[in-house]
């Protein structure tokens, strides 16, 4: 995992200060990084707005309609 940005370069050699991360895995995640330019912080990316489809609504059955389902025999 490279670091992306000043921040976590400065957080992960606070851990390493700590004992809480090895001086390779520091290493590693710097090397990786290169020598680039790193911004002072990363934020995620936005997320692309969803377009909006009309619902359909449901309507009541019209009487004729219920009526028929109703039918009864004499």
């Amino acid at each position: 995992m490279p670091i992306k940005s000043k921040a976590q370069r400065r957080k992960f050699a606070e851990l390493l200060v700590k004992g809480k991360i090895s001086p390779e895995t520091f290493e590693e995640w710097n090397r990786e990084a290169g020598g680039k330019e790193l911004p002072e912080r990363v934020r995620p990316k936005a997320r692309a707005k969803q377009k909006r489809t009309a619902k359909k609504t449901k309507r009541a059955p019209s009487r004729k309609s219920a009526g028929a389902k109703k039918s009864r025999r004499r």
